[in-house]
């Protein structure tokens, strides 16, 4: 017979290696398909960006194993792609949405989008190492801001994450206009 405090630290012991991979099984980056040609896109001051709402739970369920749209998180794919002889600092772009109702929405960081997908799901109780893996493979998929488009680097290519103004899930159907700020040119991009 196993003694009591034995038998609980055994059971802890099962319970923290069982969850010490991700919450959720993010698919690799790598394998994301080529962008539909159901993307929209607009050119602003030197740089194209291409921007596709993800709005079926099917596809948000092949990426990121949740459902992101019931947290009330719209992942918006998006590329930018240089296209002038002048280097273009990203890092200044700002990026909004507004619905059809004129509503904005918050733009969130990577780790902030799988802290609402967490909190959405009711997932309260989890490893620390498994909560610190979902928000890295969320992280690979944010965009990069951070490195200037230019000659040598072309391409910027990932999802950027806006929360509903309510925080209530993602309408489908809604008019959604993605309007990116701060480079030499304002760009705006109907998505749907």
């Amino acid at each position: 017979m196993i003694p009591g405090r034995l038998l609980s630290v055994l059971i802890l012991t099962l319970l923290l290696t069982s969850c010490a991979s991700s919450l959720y099984k993010v698919k690799p980056v790598v394998e994301l398909p080529a962008m539909t040609a159901h993307a929209r896109s607009a050119s602003a001051g030197g740089v194209t960006v291409r921007a596709l709402p993800i709005l079926s739970d099917e596809e948000t369920q092949d990426l990121f194993e949740a459902n992101v749209l019931l947290a009330g998180v719209l992942p918006v794919r998006t590329e930018m792609d240089f296209e002038s002889g002048v280097p273009v600092e990203i890092k200044r772009a700002r990026f909004s949405l507004r619905d059809g109702q004129g509503r904005q929405w918050k733009l969130l960081s990577p780790k902030a989008a799988a802290s609402a997908i967490m909190k959405a799901n009711g997932v309260f109780l989890y490893n620390p190492h498994s909560r610190k893996t979902f928000e890295q493979d969320m992280t690979a998929y944010g965009l990069d801001l951070k490195t200037t488009l230019s000659d040598s680097n072309r391409h910027a290519r990932g999802f950027l994450f806006f929360q509903t103004p309510d925080k209530t899930p993602v309408p489908t159907m809604s008019n959604y206009t993605l309007t990116i700020e701060k480079l030499s040119q304002i760009a705006e991009i109907k998505l749907n």
